[in-house]
């Protein structure tokens, strides 16, 4: 396992180098957006680690070429607003860690990306009458693609791990954002929500695969075909 670990703080970069190195972690390492770009042009890495403060631009550039790529992204930043967590995460970030970090905390959170990219669970879900591509992060119906946003996506993504289960707005906020949604107001979750119904639902007024349990949260029928 390769990682682009983008940081242009030195002291950062050399103690974290050295802990994913103890973990078997290939490092390479990049202390700019060119020459982060330069090793993604002559070498393939496997996950993306990102500063998003850096000397020349923005991580969001570096973001949004490995998202191209096919690959995961982890933002590690010091910059920890609201507006610029959920930026990130809609860019296709795969998770956002706030600096100052604990190691084994990151280290988990890298391990549980890894997972989600691992070819076991690159499977095809069937969903009522959705298609959900989980390799190519896509969603279809009909053959046509229902174009989500990352947030929306990651929503989606809890639920189809846990068909059929009643998930609080507790449980949603952890599960999306780890940190008992301290990156998000809970309207947001209810925005995020009436949003990916009005793109997987043929009638979001009466939905037929995001149900809402009343009282207690929400759940995916799965009844229909899975």
């Amino acid at each position: 396992m390769r990682i682009l670990f983008v940081e242009d703080d030195a002291a950062i970069a050399a103690g974290l180098t050295y802990s994913l190195q103890r973990e078997g972690y290939e490092v390479v390492m990049a202390a700019s957006v060119r020459q982060a770009l330069h090793h993604l042009e002559t070498s393939d890495c496997d996950l993306g680690i990102i500063d998003l403060g850096l000397p020349d631009g923005s991580g969001f550039t570096i973001c949004r070429r490995m998202k191209q790529m096919g690959r995961p992204v982890i933002f590690l930043s010091a910059v920890d607003d609201e507006t610029t967590v959920v930026q990130g995460l809609d860019l296709g970030g795969d998770d956002y860690v706030t600096k100052p970090f604990r190691l084994q905390e990151l280290l988990s959170r890298i391990r549980s990306v890894i997972r989600r990219y691992e070819p076991g669970s690159h499977s095809i879900v069937q969903i009522d009458d959705l298609t959900i591509d989980q390799k190519q992060a896509k969603v279809f119906r009909d053959q046509q693609e229902i174009f989500l946003s990352a947030m929306e996506y990651q929503l989606l993504m809890v639920f189809v791990h846990h068909p059929g289960q009643t998930l609080s707005r507790t449980q949603l906020l952890d599960a999306l954002w780890d940190h008992k949604g301290q990156y998000v107001e809970d309207n947001t979750l209810s925005v995020t929500i009436r949003r990916l119904r009005e793109k997987i639902e043929r009638d979001p007024q009466t939905p037929r695969i995001l149900m809402t349990v009343r009282g207690l949260g929400y759940r995916m029928e799965v009844d229909h075909e899975s």
